[in-house]
C-alpha cells in the first residue's frame, strides 16, 4: 500500500472472512440442495428436465419473479457503488443510481410481454436471434452476451472481494476464487428454480439488514445522533469538504452537476446491463405468461428502494462520520482508490454498529454477490448449451444431454469467474472502473436486441450495421471525449463519468438510428411464426407426433411438420417443432405455444394489453423519477432544510418497507399451496416411517 493511501483498518479477523465465504456459502448450498430434493420428491417438477432446469417450466409466479429481479439486479455495485455516489455527491447519488436501474426494468417489461407473445418457447434471447436472422447476427450477439456476463461477473466478484478484504483482511484473490464455488453447487443441482428460491432467501436477509442499518443510523446510533444529528454533520461536511458543482458545496441538494452526469451514466449503462444480460431474459421466459409485465413492474419499483434507502443511509453516514475516531481511515478521508473500490458503506457500518456493522455489511454484500452470481451461472450455462453446443456442435442434442452439458459448463464458469476477477485485480481494474465501462462496451447492442422481438420490419442487415457501426462510433467518442475533457487518454480517465457518457450516449443513439434506418431501406414483414415454433427439448418424438396430430384437429392451428425451414437474409436454420398460427384480433383469442410442461393456452389480446400497459407504465415511471422529481430541485438550486431532509429519508424508509413486502411476503403468499403440498408430503413420509 502506498504511503499516501490511508490504511483501511479491518475490524474482523481473517477467519471471519473465510468463514462467511466458505461456511455460509456452503450452508446455503446445503439448504438449496435440501429444498431441491423436497421439490423433486413432493411436486411435479424436476430439475433433471432441461425445460425445468433452464426455464423453471415457464410458470413462475409474479411475486417470485419480482424477487428474482430484485436479487439479480442487486449486484455488489448496487450496494457499494450507490453508497460511493452518496459519499461523493450527496443525496442526489442514491436517487440517480436508483433511476439508472429502475426505468430499464420497466421498459424491459414491454420486451418481456413480446417474448411471451412472439417466442414463448425460447430458452435464450440468442435463440430468438438465430431463428429470425441466422448465423451472422447470432454470433455477433453471442459475443455481446458473453461480454456482458464477463463484465457482470467481474463487477460482482471484485466488489465482494474488496469488501471482504477491507473488513477482514482476507486475501482478495482467495475471495475471488472461493465465492463462486458454493453457488455452483446448488445451481447445478436445482437449476433456475433453485436460483429463484435462493433469491428469496437472500433477499429476505438483505432487507432485514437494510432495516437494521436504517433504524440504527437514523434512530439509535450515538455516532450520528439520529436524523437531526446526521443532518447537522452533513451540513458541517459541506463546509469542510464541499462538493465541486453542488449548490453551496452541500451534500444536501439535488443541484449536483457531477450527480447529474452520474445519473446519465447510470441510465445509459443500465440499459446494457439489462438488455444484454441473459439473466433478465431468462426471468421473462420463466415467468407465467399472464403475469410477466406485472412481475417486472413490481421488480423495478422494489429494486429502486435498495440503492435509495441503503445508500442514503450508509453513504451519507460515511461522509458525515469520517471525522469520527472510529472511522477506519481516521484521521484521513477515504482515498480515491478506496472510494472506487466501494468502501464507503463498510466504513460507515463500522462506525455506526462496530463489529456487528462490519459483519452485517459483509453478509449483505456476500448475499448480493452469491444471488447475482447464481443468476449469471444459470444464464451462461443456457447460452453455452443452447446457443453454442446445440446450435453448432450437436444440433440433435435433446433435453437430458443439454442438462449434462449445462452442469459441466457451470463448473467451468465458476472456476473461470475466479480467474477473470483475479486478472482484473492484477490489472488494477476495480468495481468503479467496470461500473462506468459496462455501458461503453455494451450499449451499441441494446436497441438491436430489443427490436428483435418487438419490430417486424427489422432486418438482418440493420441489426449487424447498427451494432457494429454503433460500436465503432462509441469507441471513437470514448477516446475523443476522454482526450478533450481530461487531456490524457489513460485507464483511469477512460472510466471517468464524462468519458463514459460520451461513449454510451453515442453508442446507444447511433446504433438505434442506424438499425432502424438500414431496416427501413428494405423493410421485412416478419410474422414471428418461426420464433413461436422454437422447440421443447424434453418432448420425445412420440409426444411431439401426438401433439402434431392433436393440433391438426384445431381449426386455429396448422402443423407445418417436424422440421420447418425458416429463411433469413443471412442463414437458413431448421427448427424441430410444431408451429401454431396466431389468430387475428377478433377471432379465437387463444393460441398454443410450447412451454416446459407442454402446450399452455396464451391469450393474445391479453398479452397485447399487457404490452401497452407496460409501455404506459414505463413512460409514466420514467417521467416521474427522472424528470418530475429531480429536475425541478436541480434547476431551483434547492438545498434541503432539516424538515425536508427528514421527509426525503422517510420516503426512502417507506419505500424500503413496501419493497420488502413485495419481494419477500408476496412470493410466500403466492406459493402457499405448493409450500403446503411439500409440508404435507414431508409429514406423510414421517408418519409412514413410524
Amino acid at each position: 500500500m502506498s504511503s499516501d493511501t490511508p490504511e483501511f483498518k479491518p475490524l474482523l479477523a481473517q477467519s471471519v472472512g473465510y468463514g462467511v465465504v466458505i461456511g455460509v456459502g456452503f450452508f446455503f448450498a446445503l439448504i438449496m440442495l435440501c429444498l431441491t430434493f423436497l421439490q423433486t420428491r413432493f411436486t411435479d417438477t424436476s430439475p433433471r428436465a432441461s425445460e425445468e432446469f433452464a426455464t423453471a417450466s415457464r410458470n413462475v409466479k409474479p411475486g417470485l419473479v419480482c424477487c428474482g429481479i430484485v436479487s439479480a439486479w442487486t449486484w455488489s455495485a448496487t450496494l457499494l457503488q450507490s453508497s460511493t455516489a452518496a459519499y461523493t455527491f450527496g443525496v442526489s447519488g442514491p436517487w440517480w443510481y436508483g433511476v439508472g436501474g429502475t426505468i430499464q426494468l420497466a421498459i424491459f417489461g414491454m420486451v418481456a410481454a413480446k417474448v411471451k407473445m412472439n417466442a414463448n418457447g425460447a430458452h435464450t434471447f440468442l435463440e430468438i436471434v438465430k431463428v429470425r436472422f441466422g448465423t451472422g447476427p447470432h454470433l455477433l450477439f453471442t459475443f455481446y452476451a458473453f461480454l456482458c456476463i464477463m463484465v457482470v461477473c467481474g463487477s460482482l466478484l471484485l466488489g465482494g472481494a474488496a469488501t471482504v478484504n477491507a473488513l477482514t483482511g482476507m486475501n482478495i484473490l482467495a475471495a475471488c476464487f472461493l465465492l463462486p464455488i458454493g453457488i455452483a453447487v446448488y445451481v447445478i443441482v436445482g437449476g433456475l428454480r433453485a436460483t429463484f428460491v435462493c433469491d428469496w432467501s437472500h433477499t429476505l436477509i438483505l432487507f432485514i439488514i437494510i432495516y437494521v442499518f436504517i433504524f440504527r443510523t437514523y434512530g439509535t446510533s450515538p455516532a450520528t445522533g439520529g436524523l437531526s444529528g446526521l443532518y447537522d454533520l452533513l451540513v458541517t461536511a459541506g463546509h469542510e469538504d464541499p462538493v465541486i458543482g453542488n449548490q453551496d458545496g452541500s451534500y444536501l441538494t439535488m443541484k449536483s452537476n457531477q450527480g447529474l452526469i452520474f445519473g446519465a451514466a447510470c441510465m445509459l449503462g443500465g440499459f446494457s446491463g439489462v438488455f444484454c444480460d441473459q439473466g433478465y431474459w431468462q426471468r421473462a421466459i420463466a415467468s407465467h405468461p399472464k403475469s410477466t409485465t406485472k412481475a417486472y413492474m413490481l421488480g423495478g419499483l422494489s429494486w429502486f428502494a435498495i440503492p435509495f434507502a441503503f445508500a442514503s443511509c450508509l453513504g451519507l453516514a460515511a461522509r458525515a462520520l469520517q471525522q469520527d475516531p472510529r472511522f477506519p481511515t481516521f484521521p484521513h478521508a477515504l482515498s480515491a482508490s478506496q472510494v472506487s473500490a466501494g468502501l464507503a458503506a463498510p466504513a460507515a457500518a463500522a462506525v455506526v454498529m462496530g463489529k456487528g456493522g462490519a459483519i452485517a455489511v459483509l453478509l449483505v454484500v456476500f448475499m448480493a454477490v452469491t444471488s447475482a452470481c447464481s443468476a449469471e451461472l444459470i444464464a451462461v450455462s443456457s447460452l453455452f448449451s443452447y446457443d453454442i453446443y446445440k446450435a453448432y456442435l450437436f444440433p440433435k442434442a435433446r433435453g437430458p444431454e443439454i442438462v449434462r452439458v449445462s452442469h459441466l459448463f457451470i463448473c467451468f464458469w465458476a472456476v473461470w469467474m475466479g480467474c477473470w476477477a483475479a486478472i482484473l485485480h492484477k490489472a488494477h481494474i476495480d468495481l468503479g472502473w467496470l461500473f462506468y465501462v459496462q455501458g461503453v462496451v455494451l450499449s451499441p447492442a441494446v436497441i438491436p436486441i430489443a427490436l428483435t422481438v418487438t419490430w417486424k420490419k427489422l432486418t438482418s442487415a440493420g441489426v449487424i450495421a447498427g451494432a457494429l457501426i454503433g460500436a465503432s462510433l462509441s469507441m471513437l467518442a470514448w477516446m475523443i471525449g476522454c482526450w478533450k475533457i481530461y487531456g490524457t487518454i489513460n485507464i483511469p480517465n477512460l472510466a471517468e463519468p464524462y468519458s463514459a457518457v460520451c461513449s454510451e450516449l453515442t453508442g446507444l443513439l447511433f446504433s438505434g438510428i442506424i438499425t432502424v434506418g438500414v431496416s427501413l431501406m428494405n423493410p421485412a414483414d416478419y410474422d414471428f411464426k418461426s420464433t413461436r415454433a422454437i422447440a421443447n427439448l424434453d418432448e420425445d418424438d412420440g409426444d411431439l407426433e401426438s401433439m402434431k396430430r392433436d393440433s391438426q384437429t384445431d381449426p386455429d392451428s396448422e402443423t407445418k411438420g417436424e422440421k420447418e425451414k425458416t429463411s433469413s437474409e443471412v442463414d437458413k436454420i431448421r427448427v424441430e417443432t410444431t408451429e401454431f398460427e396466431v389468430p387475428p384480433n377478433g377471432q379465437n383469442s387463444e393460441f398454443s405455444a410450447e412451454t416446459g410442461g407442454g402446450a399452455l393456452p396464451l391469450d393474445l389480446p391479453t398479452l397485447q394489453r399487457a404490452f401497452k400497459r407496460a409501455a404506459w407504465y414505463s413512460l409514466i415511471l420514467t417521467a416521474v423519477v427522472a424528470v418530475l422529481v429531480p429536475l425541478p430541485m436541480f434547476f431551483s438550486h434547492y438545498v434541503f432544510s432539516e424538515k425536508f431532509f427528514a421527509f426525503w429519508i422517510s420516503v426512502s424508509i417507506i419505500w424500503a418497507l413496501l419493497s420488502g413486502t413485495f419481494s419477500v411476503l408476496l412470493p410466500v403468499w403466492e406459493s402457499r399451496r405448493e409450500i403446503a403440498q411439500i409440508l404435507t408430503g414431508c409429514w406423510g413420509s414421517v408418519v409412514e416411517r413410524r
